[in-house]
């Protein structure tokens, strides 16, 4: 059984890289299923219709993501 979901991209944020298909990976605010938008790296088709794996990351996590990657 698939369980359907929804996801409204709220912000773009940026393109991370492009591959010679045209999928993008990149990092966006994205609601998931109506909640409140979290900070989401993944792989877009082209318009948005179909997406790879990703990671969401909540503002807490993204936070310390931020200043880990500051002190490499």
């Amino acid at each position: 059984m698939v369980k359907e979901f929804s996801y409204e991209i709220v912000e773009e944020i940026a393109v991370l890289s492009e591959n010679p298909k045209g999928w993008r990976k990149e990092l966006n605010l994205v609601s998931w299923n109506g909640r409140p938008p979290k900070f989401d790296i993944r792989d877009w088709a082209p318009e948005h219709e179909k997406m790879g794996k990703g990671v969401t990351l909540t503002n807490e996590e993204f936070e310390l993501l931020q200043k880990t990657i500051k002190t490499m």
